[in-house]
């Protein structure tokens, strides 16, 4: 075994059809969206190059602008929302409760379903004229907070956030589970020995040893917030009034609506260096000695 790893000719053989592939239709997509946001260019034709207008029409214009502050609300309501609701299951679920595969199994199935079928599903839901959710607060007395949920501009970012929440917390709840199973039950026997309770044995032992996946899942949830896009777009397209729109939808209506292929590449740009630079902060932020 040592002697394949040892191989360095072997491994670049093995390694090479990968990264040829990693390389076309990732590294290369990068590289051809970055030059065509240097250009004025409606996809037809040749294009005029314009330097770094398009960003800078991009950090001026107000609906740019709205779209990455929902993005950064996204990626705010996935870290203080579903990410502690993911530990919680997820210690809950490692303290070996009754029925704990039956829970994991449970709270994963909405990661197996389309996100278009859950927007879909959702958007039924919030329907304002058959909804369920509009059903279920007539039915219990509370028919004056029933809405137009996706179609008001101060409930649809909400609103559509929830359906994102329901999806993901089953797939952060099982990285964090094999997370906290991982660690050795030696460590919490001697916690008990010592007379921890369980809440001071979670803050003190579990999560402090479970730094690396709550990284992985930090960074998961930082970059899927930023590039969502399928959910929005199906539920409520962007509006009411651009209300709910993010980069990712932005991007997709500047280029294939209006044709604007130089604007859109550099909203794609944009995307890309913001999920590098999270991602590096996150990593300096979890780093230790």
């Amino acid at each position: 075994m040592n002697s394949v790893f040892s191989n360095k000719k072997a491994i670049a053989i093995f390694v090479l059809p990968t990264l040829l592939i990693f390389c076309g239709i990732v590294l290369v997509p990068i590289f051809v969206s970055s030059y065509y946001s240097l250009l004025d260019w409606n996809g037809v034709g040749k294009g005029a190059f314009i330097g770094l207008d398009n960003y800078k029409e991009m950090f001026t214009d107000t609906r740019a602008l709205n779209s990455i502050k929902n993005s950064m609300l996204f990626a705010a309501a996935s870290i203080f929302i579903q990410l502690p609701i993911s530990l919680v299951l997820a210690l809950i679920l490692a303290s070996t409760i009754k029925g704990e595969g039956f829970y994991r199994t449970v709270y994963f199935i909405p990661v197996l379903i389309s996100t278009v079928v859950i927007a879909q599903l959702w958007s039924k839901i919030y329907n304002a004229d058959y909804g369920l959710l509009n059903w279920l607060l007539e039915n219990i007395g509370l028919a004056n907070l029933a809405q137009d949920w996706l179609g008001q501009k101060d409930t649809a970012l909400v609103a559509s956030f929830i359906p994102t929440l329901w999806q993901y917390v089953g797939y952060h709840m099982l990285l964090m589970y094999a997370g906290a199973k991982s660690i050795s039950q030696d460590i919490f026997e001697a916690a008990k020995i010592d007379g921890a309770s369980p809440i001071r044995t979670a803050f003190s032992i579990t999560i402090p040893l479970m730094r690396p996946i709550l990284k992985v899942c930090l960074v998961f949830s930082v970059i899927g917030a930023f590039k969502v896009f399928d959910l929005i777009y199906v539920l409520t397209g962007g509006g009411p009034l651009f209300t709910t729109e993010v980069p990712s939808t932005l991007m997709y209506t500047t280029i294939f609506d209006t044709y604007r292929y130089g604007y859109g590449s550099a909203i794609s740009v944009f995307i890309i260096l913001e999920c590098l630079i999270f991602t590096v902060i996150i990593n300096k932020f979890f780093k230790t000695e």
